[in-house]
């Protein structure tokens, strides 16, 4: 057993799960330390810590509230929005225990089903406001979920400027880009069409969903927020989902009233994904390329 495994073991015991006799990584994870604990009746459950490693390579840890946080998104995710999710077993300033659920399968039917179920979430939670009753976490970076009545200045200020003072971005973005950003930012009402607010995953991407015993999509590791829809479509289409995946996409435009033009928006819509990877991780597996090619129809020609 590895030392991360080892750790894993530890906090469990420290917690009360006693009966848990071994534990092996799970796959997939990039901000805490994963794994799968056997219990002594023979289940399993999944367990993520933060543990050494990652607080070496990452800087400090998220704050105590961690942990709580994502299993309120689980719960709201579950509870509001009719989206099945893992059940949570333990949550507090150490520790996440939640129950197992099986890889996705790669059918056309699983990605319909995600689909109707997406579809569902974002046309039946809407919000008259954007935000979240606290912060969160994206990673191991605060997620601002400061409330605000206009979707524009919720997405400038909250979810693309926000970024601009995390030590890598300023590193990775000189001052060229920076201004392009807040060009752009300027001109999000010129860019994106008003829609309401509504519960969102917050990082949907697709290694984020997973199936329950019966099959059923379920979402993992959220980052909630009551925002625009879109926020979690492009982060769906713009992290190379599978090629099954295709349904998914054609089912939710016509399920929620997409407009034609939607798949232009996209990029716009993931550079807030993009800065929150450039801040967090070396290498940034090209995302600052990604933002200064999108950034590059608002610079300034001499």
């Amino acid at each position: 057993m590895t030392d991360a495994m080892s750790f894993l073991l530890q906090r469990l015991h420290a917690a009360g799960l006693t009966d848990a006799v071994a534990a092996e990584p799970a796959t997939g994870g990039l901000a805490a330390t994963a794994g799968l604990a056997r219990r002594g009746d023979g289940t399993s459950v999944f367990v993520k810590a933060f543990d050494e490693v990652f607080v070496e390579a990452f800087g400090e840890p998220p704050s105590f509230d961690a942990f709580a946080a994502e299993a309120e998104g689980l719960t709201a995710l579950r509870e509001a929005g009719g989206i099945a999710t893992p059940e949570i077993i333990l949550a507090d300033r150490d520790l996440l225990v939640l129950s197992v659920l099986r890889p996705r399968p790669g059918t056309e039917a699983f990605w319909e089903q995600l689909a109707h179920a997406l579809a569902h979430l974002h046309t039946s939670t809407r919000h008259p406001r954007f935000g979240w009753h606290r912060d969160n976490w994206l990673g191991r970076r605060r997620q601002v979920n400061t409330w605000e009545d206009d979707g524009f200045e919720f997405f400038a200020q909250h979810r693309l400027l926000r970024w601009l003072d995390e030590p890598r971005v300023r590193e990775a973005l000189d001052a060229a880009d920076r201004a392009a950003l807040e060009r752009l930012c300027d001109r999000l009402p010129e860019l994106l069409p008003v829609r309401p607010a509504c519960l969102t995953h917050g990082d949907l991407w697709a290694l984020n969903v997973m199936a329950t015993p019966d099959g059923r999509p379920a979402l993992i590791d959220p980052a909630v927020s009551y925002t625009w829809a879109e926020v979690d479509l492009a982060h769906l289409w713009t992290t190379a989902p599978p090629p099954e995946a295709h349904v998914f996409f054609d089912r939710y435009a016509e399920l929620t009233g997409l407009d034609r033009d939607w798949r232009d928006r996209m990029p716009i819509l993931q550079l807030r994904q993009h800065l929150a990877v450039i801040a967090q991780f070396t290498p940034d597996w090209g995302a600052a390329d990604l933002v200064r090619a999108t950034l590059a129809p608002f610079r300034r020609r001499p």
